[in-house]
């Protein structure tokens, strides 16, 4: 075959590559032994506890009265969504979860923007900013509790004693912290701890930005905040969603803070607290099962779009490499 002069002969078009085989037969479960132990386990573990408080819930069981337990089908499940006391623990885990998780993208973001610029000590920083986070939740709520909360020798109304010395005040006020406003301490308390998980999060969006893109915003005259509306946040929207999804998902099965800070008193009582009240103090087992699958299905649903939204980081990561 002849061609023009001046151009380079094309090479004949590749034949599709052939899908591949999916591997059956004794090498292919050879290969899968390794983790039937493990699957194994987790079936054991997390499934079979999971059917057997399903199959509780069905029926009216109370611990003190063994003799008198029956099946009554979905009624734990309607008393859940019109008992008043579930339906106000449902109300007040919403407004904990929103409250803390908007709290804490919106510290997270200003912290991980803060890391992201280079200046002295920043790893210092990040070390110390990180360290709520590796607390043990117990030990934080507690530290909370005693050394900031104290009306009488905790760290607030110590700051408070010494601004109104500044100000010639002898008396300031000692508020108790804990009564006086409940919710907002464990909110205080929890956004504390989990704003280094947001600034996580955030802080490795900020780092995978194309750094030729902002460079040339900066050449071409954009300001700080043009970057940071117009390239900066939209770049971080998966990675804000999967904050929200994530923090949502620990959030709304929070109990340390709760027990720990104000025991579930105050109108602080969230669906996991009021599960441990119902079983543990009213022993009511098929009430509390019931309240406990309801939780599982919506951390079921909200685990799955943080999963879809995972997803998706990787696929656009393995799209721009």
């Amino acid at each position: 075959m002849t061609t023009a002069v001046g151009t380079t002969p094309q090479s004949p078009p590749r034949p599709p590559a052939a899908p591949a085989r999916r591997r059956t037969g004794p090498r292919a479960w050879a290969t899968r032994a390794p983790l039937l132990p493990a699957l194994v386990f987790l079936i054991v573990v997390t499934q079979l506890p999971f059917v057997a408080t399903l199959v509780i819930s069905l029926f009216d069981w109370n611990s003190l009265n063994p003799d008198k337990r029956s099946f009554n089908g979905l009624d734990n499940y309607a008393s859940v969504f019109t008992d008043a006391a579930l339906r106000d623990s449902v109300l007040t885990t919403i407004l904990l979860t929103a409250s803390v998780v908007i709290a804490t993208v919106v510290i997270g973001l200003a912290l991980a923007l803060l890391l992201d610029r280079t200046f002295f000590g920043r790893g210092m920083v990040r070390t110390l900013l990180i360290t709520p986070f590796l607390i043990v939740p117990v030990s934080a709520a507690l530290l909370w509790k005693h050394a900031l909360y104290n009306p009488e020798y905790g760290l607030l109304n110590g700051a408070l004693s010494w601004v109104g010395e500044l100000f010639g005040d002898t008396t300031p006020s000692q508020p108790d912290w804990i009564a006086d406003m409940p919710l907002l301490a464990v909110v205080a308390a929890l956004v504390w701890q989990w704003t280094p998980f947001m600034m996580l999060i955030l802080l490795a969006g900020l780092q995978s930005r194309p750094a030729e893109v902002v460079e040339a915003a900066r050449l071409d005259g954009a300001s700080a905040w043009q970057t940071f509306r117009y390239l900066t946040l939209p770049h971080l929207r998966r990675y804000l969603e999967l904050g929200v999804l994530l923090g949502a998902v620990y959030i709304v099965q929070n109990f340390d803070a709760v027990f720990t800070i104000t025991a579930g008193g105050l109108g602080t009582a969230n669906l996991p607290y009021t599960i441990y009240q119902t079983f543990y103090q009213a022993h009511e087992y098929g009430l509390a099962s019931a309240a406990g699958v309801v939780v599982v299905i919506g951390t079921i649903i909200i685990a799955t779009f943080a999963l879809r939204t995972v997803s998706s980081l990787f696929s656009e990561e393995a799209n721009r490499a």
